[in-house]
């Protein structure tokens, strides 16, 4: 992969984070803001699970920045690009589609079957 695409990748992986992280940001002013004071039980339960649903989303991207940031490890040590299986470079198709793969199609698709059948087991 040449430097200008290590440098788009960087970037765009960054830009993710910054969303992901003023999403976060957002989310939490948006609770102190609003307290759960609805009079009705049904309209309290409601909200309560809407902030249920928001907290699960926001806990999910706190582990897609962790992912983001090994991304941005790797590039920054040479490894970006290159499935971890098997060594070979991941296609630019697939890292534009999801930055933070570190394996290629085929790779992910074995490791997949392999997990199903163990799964079965």
């Amino acid at each position: 992969m040449n430097p200008r695409q290590l440098a788009y990748f960087k970037a765009k992986l960054l830009k993710w984070k910054d969303d992901i992280l003023l999403e976060a940001q957002e989310t939490l002013n948006q609770l102190q803001i609003d307290s759960l004071r609805e009079a009705d039980l049904t309209d309290r339960a409601s909200s309560e699970t809407d902030w249920s649903i928001e907290l699960r989303t926001r806990d999910r991207q706190r582990k897609l920045i962790a992912k983001i940031d090994a991304a941005l490890r790797r590039i920054e040590e040479g490894e970006y690009g290159y499935c971890e299986v098997t060594g070979e470079p991941i296609s630019l198709a697939r890292l534009e589609a999801r930055p933070i793969a570190t394996m290629t199609v085929e790779a992910q698709e074995r490791h997949e079957r392999n997990e199903k059948v163990s799964r079965d087991d």
